[in-house]
């Protein structure tokens, strides 16, 4: 009777070990820090910024773009694409206007391969060719990119921190390259639109140059500054929460 008794103790002293463990490990688990790119920034500020994917050579609306951009005013961020640059010299021009147009240019790969799918080697040779392309042609050094298709996992999000740039995603899509209607991209954008927002627009848009002149002349009524978002994102002592919201650290 004592035998059968010590051994029923043991077995619930085992179960208790291991649901333990596998609590301890669920928490652990909780607990790690996945790595993100910025998707937005905390701010009261009314600002805000305007980012556009340049990679499609076909339908491309950028001159329209920067004339709309210069007349109300407002400097973005261009995220450019090196295989762009090197496909015609017409994008060569439109890559040094953007430059002239006081807007801040962004590294968005060379060819737009998905990072989460490549190697860590070719993900550097796809920065750094689109760098060197950038500056041998504008003489601007970039601080910022942005994963093509917005793909990524944890090492993607490393390998571009210890690049030295920021990596930088967006928490408002128009969703523009789908060209589902200008309303229902306008309003789509609207609707989600709020401190510290960074707006995603691509070079091809088809409602997308008539869209800005809407967007631009409505949220300045409402207060909204439009930066660039190397001025948006804090550069030191942030963290990121599980949105992807920047933070700052007092």
């Amino acid at each position: 009777m004592h035998l059968r008794k010590y051994k029923t103790i043991l077995i619930l002293i085992l179960v208790l070990v291991v649901v333990t463990v596998a609590a301890s490990t669920a928490v652990n688990a909780w607990m790690i820090k996945k790595s993100l790119p910025i998707y937005s920034v905390d701010t009261k500020e009314k600002k805000i910024s305007i980012t556009f994917d340049v990679n499609w050579t076909d339908d491309d609306k950028l001159l329209s773009i920067l004339d709309i951009m210069k007349e109300y005013n407002v400097k973005g961020t261009f995220f450019i694409m090196g295989g762009w640059v090197n496909s015609n010299e017409e994008n060569v021009e439109e890559l040094k206007k953007i430059k002239e147009g006081g807007n801040e240019i962004a590294n968005h790969s060379y060819i737009h391969p998905n990072f989460a799918n490549i190697s860590t080697d070719r993900m550097v040779s796809e920065i750094k060719k689109t760098e060197d392309i950038i500056y041998n042609n504008t003489g601007y050094k970039t601080k910022l990119f942005r994963c093509p298709s917005g793909s990524y996992n944890d090492t993607v999000i490393n390998t571009v921190k210890n690049m030295g740039y920021y990596c930088i995603q967006w928490d408002v899509d128009s969703v523009d390259w789908k060209n589902q209607g200008a309303d229902q991209e306008y309003e789509r954008v609207m609707k989600n639109v709020k401190p510290g927002s960074i707006l995603l627009f691509h070079n091809n848009g088809k409602y997308t140059p008539e869209n800005l002149k809407r967007i631009f002349k409505n949220l300045k009524a409402q207060g909204y500054e439009f930066v660039p978002v190397g001025d948006l994102i804090y550069k030191n002592n942030f963290t990121i929460d599980s949105d992807g919201k920047q933070h700052m650290v007092n």
